[in-house]
């Protein structure tokens, strides 16, 4: 009966340069585009591994909408206190989500608003200054009530350069310190491009600067908006020095616990979707999470902008009661910046 097996197997195999080869199709499998135009060369069929790839990049959830011809009773209601209203005089062509953000619209009146899942209500956002930070934009005004919303344990912010992911979050967690035991702020270590410039001299502390200078330029940019002599100025200096406000990699977050921690991922497109998971799974009690990024300016060579782990995360939340997200789309930097990232 043995024999019989192995007789069969031999006669579905061919002898072709002492290697031996079934009529099965082989596939190579892998996230590295070098490694499959080198298959490609050689007529090897290769394919990149789509399971964890979001479907279609254009219509991911923009965490906002905009409905026209609204009942102007009902803005002018939401102008009133209380600053909420009752959904059913919205005529909308798919159900609200929850936390999701409205621009409303009739004529010259127009109000900013979101809706609360809880209550079932739609509260009116207003434009606040959160510390010194003026939002400029009705998606900047969003953005900050998702990050000062105490109800919204996970945030996500994506737009291109210059959108103010990063200062609005660095912004809205110094205004809820109190809430918080610490923020913590932190962004994977990927140069750009994924050229790395070699080996940096120093400590631990010295080789990591250099990747964690753009979150203490945005800090730079809170902290000039006030007089040196201001006591919010010498706080942000405080929080550094007592370490209420750290500024870290990623690279040491497994297997710790995150309790009543602001905690901001800067540069959220260039982790994988598993990382994602690993982050926001140490989240403790009390603990808000925020994830800032560019879905189309990724540095990592395996990751695209369907499979990294911020657009997987927009994909999989949508919808939670515990979930707000915002695509910032103007830009403000500056009008050089904003034109570069349009036409470039």
């Amino acid at each position: 009966m043995v024999d019989d097996q192995h007789q069969n197997h031999a006669d579905n195999e061919e002898q072709t340069d002492g290697v031996k080869t079934t009529d099965r199709q082989v596939i190579l499998v892998t996230k590295d585009v070098n490694l499959r135009m080198k298959a490609k060369s050689i007529g090897l069929p290769s394919q990149d591994y789509t399971t964890d790839k979001v479907k279609d990049v254009d219509a991911l959830y923009s965490g906002k909408r905009v409905l026209e011809d609204v009942d102007s009773l009902l803005i002018d209601r939401l102008y009133q206190v209380p600053f909420e209203v009752q959904p059913e005089g919205l005529e909308l062509d798919e159900e609200l989500r929850p936390n999701e953000y409205l621009i409303l619209r009739h004529g010259r009146k127009s109000a900013l608003a979101t809706y609360e899942p809880v209550t079932d209500l739609i509260r009116r956002v207003d434009k606040d200054n959160v510390y010194g930070i003026t939002p400029r934009n009705a998606e900047q005004t969003f953005a900050l009530d998702a990050l000062r919303n105490q109800s919204s344990q996970l945030v996500s912010l994506t737009g291109k350069a210059g959108t103010g992911k990063t200062l609005l979050a660095l912004a809205a967690a110094l205004s809820s310190r109190k809430h918080y035991r610490q923020i913590y702020l932190a962004r994977p270590v990927v140069p750009l491009s994924n050229k790395d410039l070699g080996f940096l001299p120093g400590d631990i502390q010295s080789k990591l600067d250099p990747y964690m200078q753009p979150l203490f330029d945005n800090l730079g940019v809170i902290q000039n908006q006030f007089q040196p002599q201001d006591s919010k100025y010498k706080r942000i200096q405080e929080f550094l020095d007592d370490e209420k406000l750290v500024i870290s990699p990623l690279s040491y977050i497994r297997g710790r616990s995150l309790v009543r921690i602001f905690f901001i991922v800067d540069e959220a497109q260039n982790l994988t979707p598993h990382e994602v998971k690993t982050i926001i799974t140490r989240a403790g009690a009390g603990t808000k999470m925020v994830f800032t990024g560019d879905i189309f300016q990724i540095d990592h060579p395996y990751l695209d902008s369907q499979s990294n782990g911020l657009s997987y995360l927009i994909s999989k939340m949508q919808g939670q009661k515990l979930y707000s997200h915002i695509n910032l789309e103007k830009g403000e930097r500056s009008e050089l910046a904003d034109l570069a990232s349009d036409l470039l």
